[in-house]
């Protein structure tokens, strides 16, 4: 059997920056042990697929991620996995325990992904082989991922079997008081277009600040605008965005500005929680409402309903500033470039796109390629780890 704290250092001896994931019982030794590492950092998500999304943005910042997670959370993983590692090609290493392994009784609810699991991580083209119980075999069968993972530039999966991870007491650290920041309101004036503001946001930019932007529309008009280096265009994976971003800033001094919607932010709203939780202070979420699906036909959301700002300053975030004039937005973005965060900007829009937007022509796999080679491009703003969270 394999010792958590043994994993966790042949992981680091590979190059994996950051573990993240959802507990199972299978894996607790391991995450115990990254969490006392003194040189790791486990980021525990809400979600399995917002690990995923946090584990392509630490590749994109030129780290590296892990994921941690039970089979009953490979769902979950799917989409992140199939559209956005797979089309921007980005490798993601995963640790999946096998709950449900035929021929080894476990509850009801394991029972059919038991059976589904390798043919379903076949169907979406993840390689996969069993973690090696023994010791001596741990690195080698971690080196032989990591080549594959590197020449690829695709995910790999680990499948862990029940007893393949010696059992200990799980011992983690109660999780930090957020420190719940101010929240200010500005408005009154007529709600902007996104292109407007999409515009003032480039001009206010500095050049070494990496965006990420959200499927549908807002990246199409990002795109439209202005075509550049720093730019990540998410294609898929709807609701991720703010994960990837989250990935990033966790290696980087850079400046991180993710371009949220509001639809997008509905769908993993567990995301602000992990953000406010690891509390990245060069993190600026921008979130754009403007209450509907504005890329399949502007169908109404449920965020007329939902106060983001509140939301947002429950979960910790630093400062949080809620306009809807574009004046104001420009004030706010130059403030939260000076001061530390995470940061959300919520900004209140009315519905509509360019007429006859175009689709970026650069594909996902290059765009992912060269964002991570400015993200890495000098030294002083490479894979810098920010210090971890303290108890």
């Amino acid at each position: 059997m394999l010792a958590g704290d043994r994993i966790i250092d042949a992981l680091r001896a590979q190059g994996a920056t950051l573990i993240t994931g959802v507990p199972c019982s299978f894996l607790s030794p391991v995450i115990d042990a990254a969490i006392s590492h003194p040189e790791a950092r486990y980021a525990g998500a809400t979600s399995e697929g917002e690990a995923t999304a946090i584990a392509a943005g630490a590749w994109l910042a030129g780290g590296f991620g892990v994921v941690l997670s039970q089979n009953a959370g490979l769902g979950n993983m799917i989409n992140p996995l199939v559209s956005l590692a797979h089309p921007s090609r980005i490798p993601v290493l995963i640790f999946c325990t096998w709950r449900g392994e035929p021929g080894h009784p476990d509850e009801p609810q394991h029972e059919l992904m038991g059976r589904a699991m390798l043919p379903l991580l076949d169907v979406v083209e993840v390689p996969h082989a069993r973690l090696p119980a023994a010791p001596e075999e741990l690195d080698g069968a971690l080196a032989q991922a990591w080549t594959r993972m590197r020449t690829q530039r695709r995910p790999f999966c680990f499948v862990i079997g029940k007893g393949t991870v010696a059992a200990g007491p799980l011992d983690e650290p109660a999780p930090p008081q957020p420190p719940y920041g101010e929240t200010i309101r500005l408005g009154g004036a007529r709600r902007l277009r996104r292109i407007r503001l999409l515009e003032r946001l480039l001009e206010i930019l500095p050049p070494e600040a990496a965006v990420i932007a959200t499927t549908g529309k807002t990246g199409r008009e990002l795109f439209t605008l202005a075509d550049r280096e720093q730019h990540f265009y998410q294609v898929g994976a709807m609701g991720c965005a703010s994960a990837l971003g989250l990935g990033a800033a966790l290696h980087t001094t850079r400046q991180v500005v993710v371009i949220d919607g509001d639809g997008a932010a509905l769908m993993k709203l567990g995301n602000l929680a992990t953000i406010g939780v690891q509390a990245p202070p060069n993190l600026t979420h921008v979130l754009l409402d403007n209450g509907v699906h504005d890329s399949t036909g502007g169908q109404r959301t449920a965020a007329s309903t939902i106060r983001f700002p509140d939301v947002a300053r429950a979960c910790g975030y630093r400062r949080v500033v809620s306009c809807d004039a574009l004046a104001d937005f420009e004030a706010a973005m130059r403030q939260s470039l000076a001061q530390p965060g995470p940061q959300l900007i919520h900004v209140r829009l009315r519905p509509g796109s360019l007429p006859q937007l175009v689709r970026p022509d650069v594909h996902p796999d290059e765009v992912a390629a060269r964002f991570r080679r400015f993200m890495t491009s000098q030294e002083s703003r490479g894979v810098t780890l920010m210090p971890a969270v303290a108890a």
